[in-house]
């Protein structure tokens, strides 16, 4: 029998750049393919809106999909949603991941995600205390919210009122 060793953070750090993309979950390296046009408009339209509102008010910082999140630790796990909102009390300048959840992360779905993939990443965003995280998917051109207390569909906008004061953005804006 053979047993594999787990990575840690450190290690996945330390990786070389081969231009590929990786998380790690539960101590296990996983590589994330590159995704397809719509995914990458629609994540750029979230950062597009997203940084120039927080910057303009202070309110934290916005960081885009290469920015890795150490959720949990023994054994290790580090996601790297699309797009995250970390309120400025929080943000701390480092060389490393960044130690916990965003207060918000932003998943946009790719073709190739299934439905237990979607699911695993937002209840490991949850676990690890994310106040929201917003899925959206180009394909059915919806949004959904997912908070500690459950899912709630987007009819319009998404918003997050409690977290991002004064910030929307129309579900018309990233699905042009």
């Amino acid at each position: 029998m053979t047993v594999g060793t787990l990575m840690t953070a450190d290690d996945l750090l330390r990786l070389p750049d081969d231009g590929g993309r990786y998380e790690l979950v539960r101590g296990e390296l996983r590589k994330m393919s590159p995704t397809g046009e719509r995914h990458g408009h629609v994540a750029a339209e979230i950062i597009g809106s997203l940084g120039p509102f927080v910057k303009q008010r202070r309110l934290g910082r916005v960081y885009a999909s290469e920015t890795g999140f150490r959720l949990s630790r023994e054994p290790d796990t580090v996601r790297a949603p699309d797009a995250a909102f970390v309120r400025a009390e929080r943000v701390v300048s480092t060389t490393k991941f960044f130690e916990g959840a965003p207060d918000v992360a932003f998943e946009v779905t790719s073709p190739g995600d299934s439905y237990s993939e979607i699911e695993e990443k937002t209840l490991d965003w949850l676990r690890a205390g994310v106040r929201a995280v917003v899925i959206v998917d180009p394909r059915t051109k919806t949004a959904r919210v997912h908070r500690s207390t459950g899912p709630v569909a987007v009819a319009d906008a998404i918003e997050l009122e409690d977290i991002i004061p004064g910030w929307r953005l129309p579900l018309a804006d990233l699905f042009d």
